[in-house]
């Protein structure tokens, strides 16, 4: 196997049958989680005679990611194996993990005097879930979440324009009994949030009659605003449920290797669906098996388990 290609597939494919690449994975989590925990144990000031200490251990942690990086650049030709290598380079680096990892190693260099450059340093978290995301238990999660998007964001809609006419009614009925605490509209943000969400901080209240029985009202509106993004979720998952029952149907399934000249190679799971009238149920690399999710990207050797809802394009 080529070297190149090798590597690759050790920092890009999460499999678990392959020692290097499990490795690979289980080293880049522990330094990502060691460099959050040193950047939290650097707010305290009781720690502060160890800043040394954390220094360096950071520097070390940027290094390596630093690393990280550039090996994916390197191999950037085959991920995107339909575009030339300067195009598929520039595509890795607009991408959701080529901006993740940038931003991830530009404030130590560049930006580190800053305070709000600083807060840079957190998207490292974001690390975790992208090499999460290769196996089949947080695949799972973010398929729902893609797959019910539109719902999710209009049941959001709904809470935000609640969120907004409850500060306002609350800002109207209280503001002369209480002029320091509802000063405008924008005071009664909070006390949306915290009622809505029904937690109840309790550090702005109503104390008028009127504004006593709003509040009860918006409270129980809050309640199955809140309700409606789980059960959409809880939906999702059901739904992707049956859809791995549905797999077990053999006589329906069929498997297509990707191979150089194929005309899948390098385009999403939701684009292939599309266009050639299948559901690809499941998708297999290396030695993991995985539900793919609409934006997966199929690749060189993926073993694609499809179910044919009309005759399949060649």
């Amino acid at each position: 196997m080529d070297f190149k290609y090798r590597v690759f597939k050790i920092i890009q494919i999460g499999n678990k049958e392959d020692l290097l690449s499990r490795s690979f994975d289980i080293a880049l989590s522990s330094v990502i989680i060691i460099n959050i925990v040193v950047m939290f144990l650097q707010t305290f000031e009781g720690l502060a005679r160890y800043d040394t200490l954390f220094d360096i251990i950071e520097a070390v942690t940027i290094f390596l990611f630093c690393i990280e990086y550039g090996l994916r650049i390197w191999t950037a030709e085959y991920l995107y194996p339909a575009e030339s290598k300067p195009r598929a380079v520039l595509h890795f680096l607009r991408s959701f993990d080529g901006v993740i990892d940038l931003l991830t190693i530009l404030p130590f260099f560049f930006l580190s005097g800053f305070v709000v450059f600083r807060m840079l340093r957190v998207v490292r978290i974001f690390h975790l879930f992208r090499i999460n995301a290769r196996y089949d238990s947080f695949n799972v999660i973010t398929s729902v979440l893609y797959e019910k998007r539109t719902q999710l964001a209009s049941s959001i809609f709904i809470l935000v324009i609640l969120m907004l006419a409850s500060s306002l009614f609350l800002y109207n009925v209280e503001h002369k009994a209480q002029p320091d605490v509802f000063k405008n509209a924008f005071s009664g943000i909070w006390w949306s949030v915290s009622t809505l969400s029904t937690v109840g901080y309790g550090d702005l209240y109503p104390i008028t009659p009127l504004g006593k029985f709003m509040a009860i009202i918006i409270t129980f509106l809050g309640i199955g605003v809140v309700a409606i993004p789980t059960g959409i979720i809880s939906a999702g998952f059901v739904e992707q449920y049956n859809k791995l029952k549905a797999t077990g149907i053999e006589s329906d399934i069929s498997t297509i290797l990707i191979e150089l000249d194929s005309a899948w190679l390098g385009r999403t799971v939701q684009e292939v669906e599309k266009e050639y009238g299948v559901d690809i149920v499941m998708v297999r690399r290396d030695e993991q098996t995985m539900m793919p999710r609409p934006d997966y990207k199929l690749t060189l050797h993926d073993a694609v388990a499809i179910y044919n809802r009309t005759t399949t394009k060649k």
